[in-house]
């Protein structure tokens, strides 16, 4: 999965809203809302990085200052990859087995009387007489 980047300054001051007493809570609240707001244009937050910038100072000298960055990032949206469903290498269904068709009932023997029993298929022999 392909991802874009978004990186902000983190605020550097606190924001006013009702009930915050604290500079803590007043700078956390600044953090939540630009936070909040980014994902709901669908950022997420990796994390904060504070790195160095060198800065001018007067017309011949710089200075290192650092920087505290807030770094989101989000699915780009040219990659189709997330939203596209993977095919299944398809094999042949069975064919479903037929039972075969049940032999009808044969009615039962009278009492008594001897079970009728197929004939025997015995093969002749040559030298064999004929039954009679």
């Amino acid at each position: 999965m392909r991802y874009e980047y978004r990186v902000i300054p983190a605020p550097s001051r606190g924001q006013k809203a009702k009930g915050l007493k604290t500079a803590e809570a007043r700078f956390a609240h600044a953090v939540e809302t630009v936070m909040n707001d980014l994902a709901g244009e669908g950022w997420e937050y990796l994390r904060a990085d504070t790195l160095p910038s060198e800065e001018r100072q007067g017309l011949t000298s710089s200075t290192t200052t650092f920087r505290t960055l807030l770094v989101f990032r989000r699915p780009e949206e040219s990659d189709p990859s997330p939203f596209q469903p993977k095919l299944l290498d398809s094999a042949p269904e069975p064919e479903p087995q037929v039972a075969p068709p049940a032999a009808p009932p044969q009615p039962a023997p009278a009492p008594g009387a001897k079970p009728e029993l197929p004939p025997l298929d015995v093969p002749k022999r040559p030298g064999d007489r004929p039954a009679g």
